[in-house]
């Protein structure tokens, strides 16, 4: 998979990912991650990238056309472009999961400022948003974009089933864990890790994982509740005319 990232501010992308995950996926070739500093395709001797409003209103808002150059050389077939906007769909572990799956190419376009000029948005195949707030710029959305849709990529962790164990896998949060020492400071292990019973522990652990999400994310909660009740509701036979046997 190739990733790249059209920002103000390149700098920022610099530690995330020199470290970690990121930086052992791209030092295996399982990502390629660029990033453009937009200001490359300016054509005056200030670099600008912004301009006042039309309309009027406080800020300044980036300006289409080295946006637009900068996609004439960056984007490809291939490419699926996302606008990183608060006005985007929400980033959820199924949309990082069909990331990773479905496109080959990532172009990644940080806003900045009040924003994009409303045209920047027709390059745009994809928007999303990280949350319900308002960030200074984009560069931040992108970088969890692309932690959520790298670690993904088969061969990226260390180990493929902790993909399975982790939160939203399955459309719930994940089940405490616990390491040694089995007692500190007064709390202990709870005793069903200890017992060697793996089928006691699966229990637990999917006993845990219902009442931490009911209780953290009754939203979440819910949705499971619901694909759960209509997939017993398909597995119901419906009632019909008997059927003669030959």
């Amino acid at each position: 998979m190739r990733i790249d990232v059209l920002t103000l501010f390149p700098g920022m992308f610099t530690g995330v990912l020199g470290d970690s995950i990121l930086k052992r996926a791209q030092a295996k070739g399982l990502v390629d991650i660029r990033v453009h500093n937009l200001r490359d395709w300016t054509h005056d001797t200030r670099r600008t990238v912004d301009d006042k409003p039309f309309g009027g209103g406080p800020g300044m808002v980036l300006k289409p056309e080295p946006v637009f150059e900068a996609c004439d050389q960056l984007l490809t077939a291939q490419t699926h472009c996302i606008l990183l906007t608060p006005q985007g769909a929400p980033l959820t572990q199924d949309v990082a999961r069909d990331l990773q799956q479905q496109k080959k190419r990532l172009l990644l376009i940080c806003g900045h400022y009040e924003g994009f000029d409303e045209r920047i948005r027709s390059l745009a195949d994809q928007e999303i948003s990280i949350g319900d707030y308002v960030l200074t710029g984009g560069e931040v959305p992108a970088l969890v974009v692309i932690d959520s849709v790298v670690r993904l990529i088969p061969g990226v962790l260390g180990e493929e089933y902790s993909l399975e164990t982790e939160s939203f896998t399955h459309g719930v949060l994940e089940y405490p864990q616990y390491t040694r020492p089995r007692a500190y400071r007064g709390k202990k292990v709870p005793a069903v890790l200890l017992s060697g019973d793996h089928g006691r522990i699966e229990s637990w652990r999917s006993q845990q994982a219902l009442q931490r999400t009911a209780a953290r994310r009754p939203d979440l909660f819910a949705q499971y509740q619901n694909a759960l009740q209509k997939k017993e509701e398909k597995s119901v036979p419906k009632k019909g005319r008997p059927q003669k046997v030959p």
